[in-house]
């Protein structure tokens, strides 16, 4: 195992579930309202991740509504390996739990079979008789037929935690003669955590960790927060690991995280019958300070025949919608809806995976209305569009959109940049009352970052239209359970983007 930074997925990669087949390792995130769905992941070490799919890319394995509330969709898929074939069971939330099968991970995966049992985080496991158990939120187990999508048994209660709110993300292991159950509880928030119990039958009855919760960095000052909702997998070489998800928050109290809930990693080792998991830590020891995600390509300049798996839209991507062979070398976009206030529109964006980044696209924008924008969802969204000759940034805070400055651009294509910097974790300090006086009241550096917005011209260098608080495209803020996503948009006519590229600066990962 190599030295390693954490996060080890970074931005929007929440629930991670994880399996093992020979030398290789498969990881899948929930994706909720976004399609694809379900990325999946290979590594060799549990460090460097490449995604090489989606395991719902299709819109019939995703049925979501139009006007599905931003946060819903597909919760906490768990993935496994049995019999030859790779298994992953999932939650849609529109519509209930469902199994889809793959022989190669990469895809393409099986049309959805769909199971009566209510509840979400579901997880699945075969017992020494080649029965298949399906665990839910809640700790309840039932035994189906993955096949068929029939209950054949229960489901029945196994054990209801230590008594924190919200025991679920239940993953069961058969390890020697015992079954571990690994639960999340206390809210998927800052008191996050992980608790376990074991028993010598399937059924329980389940006995409790004596340290429970196995791990849990509520209360604490450590950087990394809300850790939970995790999943254990064996190494080669007889090593445990844990991946799990936690949070990032950055500036003043209450702190906030922009995004989302990412995938991190712990060794795990094993004492009494029981695992331990030490707090997890932002850099491992000596570590030389790479990025161990295998991220996609910096710059995508539209040249292959079709998108990158990385590339996600809200609910739906119509065929319709956009094309790379419209105008080769460019993604054309065409206008399903007039705004990003309301779901419906063409967006194709990527997950925000640094603290400290620059997104520049260069627009060639015609008579449409198109630019680059920063969402959270149809209520928090920082724009950067062109339009009518006018490059302008719009901010959309829940009920307010305001247009906060614009400047004149000639016709043909702009560059439109986002660079997105972190700010001081307090305010300033005041030390004299002329201090005091200049600044206005509540003004100060408290937020997580400041996004910049910029246009540049083949005629100069980029010009700052304006520079806006990040603490309002945050969860804290916005609510829900994802992160920022940057992309490309047109809410009026059609656009066309040469190329997108997305850079880490600062040495911040």
């Amino acid at each position: 195992m190599p030295l390693y930074d954490n996060p080890v997925l970074p931005g929007l990669h929440p629930d991670p579930s994880v399996c093992r087949v020979g030398e290789d390792y498969y990881l899948v995130c929930s994706s909720f309202e976004y399609f694809p769905g379900v990325p999946v992941f290979h590594s060799r070490d549990l460090v460097h991740w490449r995604q090489i799919g989606n395991a719902l890319d299709r819109p019939g394995q995703l049925p979501i509504p139009a006007d599905a509330a931003a946060s819903g969709g597909i919760y906490a898929p768990t993935i496994r390996h049995h019999d030859g074939r790779f298994w992953l069971i999932t939650t849609n939330v529109h519509r209930g739990n469902f199994v889809v099968t793959a022989e190669d991970p990469a895809g393409p995966w099986s049309d959805p079979v769909w199971l009566d049992l209510p509840g979400i985080d579901p997880d699945l496991v075969w017992d020494d008789e080649g029965n298949c158990w399906c665990a839910l939120s809640g700790t309840r187990l039932a035994r189906i037929d993955p096949e068929a999508g029939t209950v054949l048994e229960g489901p029945h209660t196994l054990w209801a935690g230590s008594g924190m709110q919200y025991p679920e993300a239940p993953h069961l292991y058969r390890i020697d003669d015992w079954w571990y159950l690994l639960i999340a509880e206390g809210g998927t928030e800052r008191g996050h955590g992980v608790s376990v119990a074991r028993s010598r039958d399937l059924r329980g009855p389940y006995e409790p960790a004596p340290h429970n919760p196995i791990l849990s960095h509520r209360s604490t000052d450590r950087p990394i927060q809300s850790t939970g909702h995790a999943d254990l997998v064996r190494a080669p070489d007889g090593s445990w690991w844990m991946v799990l998800l936690g949070t990032r928050p950055q500036g003043h109290t209450p702190r906030f995280h922009v995004l989302g809930r990412e995938t991190f990693l712990a060794p795990v080792r094993w004492v009494d019958g029981w695992p331990v998991v030490d707090p997890v830590e932002p850099r491992s020891e000596a570590s030389p300070g790479w990025s161990p995600v295998d991220a996609p390509p910096p710059r995508d300049d539209f040249d292959r025949a079709t998108l990158a798996p990385a590339w996600i839209s809200p609910r739906s991507r119509p065929e319709g919608s956009w094309s790379l062979t419209e105008r080769p070398g460019w993604l054309t976009l065409h206008a399903t809806g007039d705004t990003l206030d309301r779901p419906g529109h063409t967006f194709v964006g990527r997950r925000q995976q640094h603290p400290d980044c620059r997104i520049t696209a260069r627009l060639d924008p015609g008579t449409a209305r198109a630019g680059l924008s920063v969402r959270l969802d149809e209520a928090h969204h920082y724009d950067l569009e062109v339009a009518d000759g006018l490059a302008r940034v719009v901010a959309r805070i829940g009920p307010v959109r305001q247009c906060v400055a614009e400047v004149p651009v000639p016709a043909g294509p702009v560059e439109l940049t986002v660079d997105v910097r972190t700010t001081d974790v307090l305010p300033p300090t005041v030390t004299s009352a002329k201090q005091a006086a200049e600044r206005p009241p509540g003004v100060g550096a408290t937020g997580p970052d400041t996004l910049g917005f910029l246009v540049a011209t083949g005629s100069g260098d980029p010009v700052t239209l304006a520079e806006l608080d990040g603490r309002y495209l945050s969860t804290e803020v916005a609510t829900g359970f994802t992160g920022r996503v940057v992309g490309m948009y047109v809410t009026e006519g059609t656009a066309a983007f040469d190329w997108y590229d997305y850079r880490p600066t600062g040495g911040n990962r």
